[in-house]
């Protein structure tokens, strides 16, 4: 699975929930995650059976959204959706431009 691959530097473990959309809705990735002790925030397809006594949590769900608003929100910045820079620093200086432009953008429609 490729949360043992990622290291967090400066934070122990893994986070306690982990978001997906129903793309994601999978047993074997639910057992994989709550094997990792993350609880799975993911809602099932209609054509797939609820476990009894399961629960989904809809109010950390809805923060996902913030996320994936934020990403669409940057590929606006064609570079940086594409990522044509090589470098993680080139790369990261395009996000802090295009933040400032957004922001900017905010300040004064």
């Amino acid at each position: 699975m490729l949360i043992h691959k990622v290291r967090r530097p400066g934070r122990i473990g893994w986070p306690t929930k982990l978001a997906g959309d129903k793309g994601y809705s999978y047993d074997h990735l639910r057992r994989d995650l709550h094997g990792c002790g993350i609880e799975p925030v993911i809602p099932r397809k209609s054509n797939q059976p609820r476990p009894k006594g399961e629960r989904f949590d809809r109010k950390t769900y809805r923060k996902r959204s913030r996320v994936e608003c934020c990403v669409g929100w940057l590929k606006e910045f064609r570079r940086i959706g594409t990522r044509y820079e090589k470098l993680a620093i080139n790369f990261l200086a395009f996000m802090k431009l295009a933040f400032m432009l957004k922001y900017l953008r905010i300040l004064d429609p």
